[in-house]
C-alpha cells in the first residue's frame, strides 16, 4: 500500500510528546516510519573518533515517527486533512483531501 505522506510535505504531529507541532517530511525510512524536520528531537551522546573524524560531545538529532502519527497539513483549510487516492482521466493516480477534493500532486 502506497504512503499517504511524501517527502517535502507538511505535516502535524496528532499524537506523543510534539502533539501539535508542524514540519516538513525530510525523508521516509523503514516502512511506514518518517523523518520530520524539527520533530521528535533527541539528545545524543557521541563518543569522539578521530579515524573517522567525528568529534564527541552531544548532538541533537532527529527520530523516525510512525506514520499514523502524523497527519498531512492542508494549507487551503488551515487544518489537518485525511488523504485519499484517486485515478484521474489519464489514467495517473494522485493523492487527494479529502474534505474539500483538492489533489495534492499533479
Amino acid at each position: 500500500m502506497a504512503l499517504k505522506v511524501k517527502k517535502g510535505d507538511v505535516v502535524v504531529v496528532i499524537t506523543g510528546k510534539d502533539k501539535g507541532r508542524q514540519g516538513e517530511v525530510e525523508r521516509c525510512t523503514k516502512v511506514n516510519y518518517v523523518i520530520v524536520k524539527g520533530v521528535n528531537i533527541v539528545k545524543k551522546h557521541v563518543r569522539p573518533n578521530p579515524q573517522r573524524g567525528v568529534e564527541g560531545g552531544i548532538i541533537e538529532k532527529e527520530l523516525p515517527i510512525h506514520v499514523s502519527n502524523v497527519a498531512l497539513y492542508n494549507p487551503v483549510t488551515q487544518k489537518i486533512d485525511r488523504v485519499g487516492f484517486k485515478v484521474l482521466e489519464n489514467g495517473k493516480k494522485v493523492r487527494y483531501f479529502k474534505s474539500n477534493n483538492e489533489v495534492i500532486d499533479l
